[in-house]
């Protein structure tokens, strides 16, 4: 059974877009793209995500779950 993927389809393709790696997801799909691009796909991802939610008033907590109290 596959993963299923927390992004949704259009946002993943605009950020590979941004990244330069399109046209290789077109051509061999997603297990193409190596590591890096990956993890700067989910960087992104989760900035975006951080913007959007401190646009609404939501605090972020960057620290890491074996940091917080």
């Amino acid at each position: 059974m596959g993963r299923r993927s927390l992004l949704s389809g259009p946002t993943k393709d605009l950020i590979a877009q941004q990244l330069g790696v399109r046209e290789l997801v077109d051509r061999e799909g997603w297990g193409a793209v190596p590591a890096r691009q990956c993890g700067m796909i989910v960087r992104i991802a989760l900035e975006q995500a951080e913007r959007a939610l401190e646009e609404r008033g939501n605090t972020v907590d960057r620290r890491r779950p074996s940091d917080r109290p």
